[in-house]
């Protein structure tokens, strides 16, 4: 009976209380629920957590929802323990014997005192040691001084995890031996108050609603390193997802242990599978089955209508993680980042020269005397500079005390022992204030920023290591039709080589997307399926080409109509018109025409945009600049046209000719001329909006 509905995960202290706000050295509680992560509790001490723990049982019980329970301290100690205190080798009589000599309150708690009538107990000196109170304790060694107690110094399951700490030490980093005499009196009454509905593992068999687990945050320490702020916040949230995402059969696997006097830490060997499963992954609900649906009645579409409709109905669907600066170049901020520290840290000097308190200058000329030493930059001056006094200062060094102002060195005639130069210097001259770049928590970059070089030049300087991000798009792309042949393949009569596939691959892998290759569909419904199977499983959106229209062999529609999920879009377009658009098992699919410039055009106008919204980075507009014509152009109502064009002095001009089987015009090109919606004509010299390549891929 292994399957549990909640888990939570407590980070226990042995300390006093805390205060009202959320701290390191505190207790905290992760929980999810139904697969679903609530924040992490802040708990002052440990009769605020007592409760909580009351309280959770209690509401999980009244739910009908099975409950784990994990706690970061040993339930056991080293096997022959229970009998040298208790007489006996039950661990439950070592609880039930703590739970009557403990006295705790949020003050303070006895727990050192208990430590040393302990080591009274049992021959030599020890097994427990560290006094963290001033006056001294019978028994109890402030350092490591014991012998001959009797006590292995690990229990099993310490001797194998790496890392973790001896039940013996009371104090110090890290040290557990506090949490154990203070909290196993807590769980003792847990198990009184709910009496027949708690299993503590791996004494009882987990057969009861409420389970007890020892845990131990470490295993999962790779996970959790990046992600800064409180620690013990993130270890809960993250352990809690990690045993609650594992497969059934694995997390009953961790259980079968056989440890009946030490006890156990649950998941120790299986760090691997922990730390995959507590990977901080957010995933999106799935797209809803109508989000390409036209309005009713609704057969030509403009261009903006149908843009504003994939704007007003895509959603991102991409996870969340956090990234390195060193990875997250072209990633898509997925929150809000602050500066950790201010830029500049502290004030500065922004030139070579000498540094001194205005407000000792005289009247006129000045002469001042140096003192000796100097501040350079990462190597501070130490003292401070007495009133009318100088000191030698070099780019970048942080100001020394009794110094505001810098006169370049240039300015200065240099004596022995001191300098000269003339009056009219400002207060603050040559410096740069401390924060005058970024203040300290102020925000620096915001959500759906897209990551430049520049960018993490500004995260590195306020002190931020790591980034939140979105997951990268992953895009795949399939060319179908018979009439497809691989380049550099020999071509059958009537075939063509495959253009669109390294084109999209390319323009995919240009917009910072992964691009997966499905390759060459022939015309058979089938394979079709086959590979639209594979691309949901492995992408976030699918560019197809061919097939999107309505003719016997136009495959992408039909399935993607036998779905019940396909909206054919005919958009007053030219060149391009039908774009199936559609989800196949909740993906996106975007159906592009065959024609190699009318798919190019599509992907850029329509498919573009869309993926930033899928990404996460937003919707936006191509920038565009207006420029005059180098070209002549009578243009009838009713559809927007987009010219392959390019800039030559200062002027735009168009490919010869507008067919959309021209594939050399879409290299020639550098970008697009788009004519508006209405009827138009244009003259040499008039001004065109002009659409670069390169704001398609950096928009």
């Amino acid at each position: 009976m292994n399957r549990f509905d909640t888990f939570a995960m407590l980070d226990w202290s042995g300390g006093n209380d805390t205060g009202p706000r959320p701290c390191r050295d505190a207790i905290w509680l992760g929980v999810t629920r139904d697969g679903v992560d609530e924040a992490p509790m802040y708990l002052r001490n440990r009769a605020e957590a007592e409760a909580a723990l009351v309280a959770l049982i209690a509401a999980e019980l009244a739910a009908g929802r099975r409950l784990l329970i994990g706690v970061d301290f040993p339930f056991g100690f080293p096997a022959g323990f229970a009998r040298g205190l208790t007489g006996c080798d039950n661990p439950f009589a070592v609880w039930d014997w703590l739970e009557t000599v403990i006295e705790d309150a949020p003050g303070g708690n006895n727990r050192f005192d208990v430590a040393g009538e302990i080591n009274g107990r049992f021959p030599g000196v020890g097994p427990f040691w560290f006094n963290g109170l001033k006056r001294e304790i019978a028994g109890l060694p402030r350092k490591d001084t014991r012998a001959g107690h009797g006590m292995t110094e690990r229990r099993a399951a310490e001797a194998r995890a790496k890392g973790a700490f001896t039940c013996w030490q009371m104090g110090g980093a890290g040290a557990v031996g506090g949490q154990v005499l203070t909290g196993l009196p807590v769980l003792n009454r847990l198990r009184r108050r709910f009496y027949g509905q708690v299993s503590v593992w791996p004494f009882e068999v987990l057969d009861k609603p409420v389970a007890l687990v020892e845990i131990w945050p470490g295993l999962i320490n790779a996970a959790v390193k990046p992600l800064g702020e409180i620690r013990d916040a993130h270890q809960v949230r993250l352990m809690a997802r990690a045993l609650a995402r594992l497969p059934q059969e694995q997390l009953a696997e961790m259980l079968a242990v056989d440890a009946p006097e030490e006890g156990w830490i649950l998941g120790l060997g299986y760090e691997a599978a922990l730390i995959a499963a507590c990977d901080d992954v957010l995933k999106p609900p799935p797209l809803r089955n109508d989000c390409f649906a036209l309005p009713a009645g609704v057969d030509w579409t403009p261009v903006d209508d149908a843009l504003a409709l994939l704007q007003d109905r895509l959603r991102p669907v991409v996870g969340q993680t956090r990234a390195p600066l060193a990875q997250a170049l072209g990633r898509v901020l997925a929150a809000p980042v602050t500066a950790l520290r201010a830029n500049p840290p502290e004030a500065n000097t922004a030139v070579d020269g000498y540094g001194f308190a205005h407000a000792s200058l005289t009247a006129g000329d000045q002469t001042l005397p140096l003192v000796e030493g100097r501040a350079a930059a990462g190597v501070p001056y130490p003292d401070s500079v007495p009133p009318g006094h100088a000191v030698r200062v070099l780019t970048g060094a942080a100001l020394p005390e009794g110094v505001d102002t810098v006169i370049l060195q240039e300015d200065v005639t240099l004596g022995a022992g001191r300098i000269a130069f003339r009056a009219g210097l400002k207060p603050g001259a040559n410096t740069r204030r401390a924060g005058e770049d970024v203040a300290a928590d102020a925000p620096v970059l915001a959500p759906g920023r897209v990551i430049s070089p520049a960018d993490l030049a500004l995260c590195a300087a306020v002190g931020v290591a790591d980034l939140p991000v979105h997951e990268q798009l992953r895009v795949a792309v399939i060319s179908t039709g018979d009439e497809l042949v691989e380049a550099g393949h020999p071509a059958r009569p009537g075939q063509i080589y495959d253009a669109n596939r390294p084109m999209l691959l390319g323009l995919v892998e240009q917009m910072g997307y992964a691009p997966l290759d499905l390759g060459r569909i022939a015309d058979d419904r089938a394979a079709l399926r086959a590979a639209l199977d594979r691309a949901a499983e492995d992408s976030d959106a699918i560019l197809t080409s061919g097939g999107a229209s309505s003719g016997d062999e136009d495959h992408v529609s039909a399935l993607l109509n036998e779905a019940g999920a396909m909206a054919e879009w005919r958009i007053a377009l030219k060149p391009g018109r039908p774009l199936a658009l559609g989800l196949w098992r909740g993906v996106p699919v975007f159906g592009l025409p065959g024609n190699p410039v009318a798919a190019l055009v599509c992907a850029l106008i329509f498919a573009r945009p869309a993926l930033r919204l899928l990404s996460g980075a937003g919707w936006s507009v191509p920038q565009g600049f207006h420029v005059p014509a180098g070209f002549e152009k009578r243009k009838k109502p009713g559809r927007r046209e987009y010219l392959r064009a390019r800039i030559r002095q200062g002027r735009a001009e168009v490919f010869a000719s507008e067919g959309s089987g021209r594939i050399s015009g879409l290299s020639w090109a550098e970008g697009l001329v788009e004519l508006p919606d209405g009827a138009v004509t244009i003259q040499p010299g008039d001004p065109v909006r002009y659409i670069p390549y390169a704001s398609f891929l950096s928009a």
